[in-house]
């Protein structure tokens, strides 16, 4: 009796056998492939997203001020009206001219008398001279920069006990805050996210502030970011092991409101 499967070809048996073309071998290089192109391309965008976006804005603000300050020049003396295209940048270059001229010349004895006679006539205007010598005083502080403004970041318990958010101070408080204030209390900038331009002035007092190590710039784009950039701590390891603040010391303690009369630390009741 012959047997037939002796002389049958070593393979696979049935249509239903993948056979060795398809093995699992393949499948986890397919897959290692497949992350490899994804982390590839995030790290694309990671490259070229902030510079892409720092080109774009800045392009912006070019051709807003080129759009605004262009125009005003007379057709004579325009470069772009003897030239087959226009010139990019060409109204920021005119308008940081212009600044530099008006400084110089408000510098002198005729431009000190001429703003004197200025702010006399905007002192009189009802409405006007609140707007003025409010944007005045702001622009003064930041540009001469007559006070510590925005330059250092501190962490401030808010809303509540245990929260803390980051904080900058503007100054120190004076006038009618201060003297009903019996601490001394401190003039808090306290930004929101994403945009840090708008916020709350917060008037904490100057024992409850905790500085930050972070300079002004980390910390604002750990704000504008909602946390996802975090600077890291520069600071000592020996500094870093030493914890400031904690939440955990109130948590069995009510504080009794001031108007109650008793400003101290009482056992919380169950």
């Amino acid at each position: 009796m012959n047997d037939d499967s002796a002389d049958r070809p070593a393979g696979p048996q049935d249509d239903n056998d993948p056979g060795p073309s398809e093995t699992g071998s393949e499948k986890p290089s397919r897959n290692r492939f497949g992350a490899r192109l994804r982390t590839y391309f995030f790290a694309g965008i990671l490259v070229t997203a902030p510079i892409s976006i720092t080109f774009y804005l800045a392009w912006l603000l070019i051709s807003f001020v080129d759009r605004r300050i262009t125009p005003l020049i007379p057709e004579q003396y325009n470069p772009e009206s003897y030239l087959p295209f226009a010139l990019p940048g060409l109204g920021v270059v005119i308008m940081v001219v212009g600044l530099t001229l008006i400084g110089a010349v408000t510098a002198g004895f005729v431009g000190r008398l001429w703003m004197r006679i200025s702010e006399r006539l905007l002192s009189g205007m009802p409405v006007i001279r609140n707007i003025y010598a409010t944007v005045k005083q702001i622009i003064e502080t930041i540009v001469a920069q007559k006070s510590q403004a925005f330059r250092e970041a501190v962490l401030v318990e808010y809303p509540r006990r245990g929260i803390w958010a980051i904080g900058f101070m503007t100054g120190k408080t004076e006038g009618e805050v201060q003297n009903l204030t019996k601490e001394t209390v401190t003039n808090v900038f306290l930004p929101t996210t994403p945009n840090p331009t708008s916020g709350f002035l917060l008037f904490v007092p100057t024992k409850d502030l905790v500085p930050l190590s972070m300079t002004v710039e980390e910390a604002i784009k750990m704000v504008i970011s909602g946390g996802i950039v975090t600077p890291a701590d520069q600071r000592p390891k020996s500094v870093r092991d030493v914890p400031v603040v904690s939440a955990a010391t109130f948590e069995e303690l009510d504080i009794l409101r001031e108007q109650d009369g008793v400003p101290v630390l009482a056992t919380k009741k169950d």
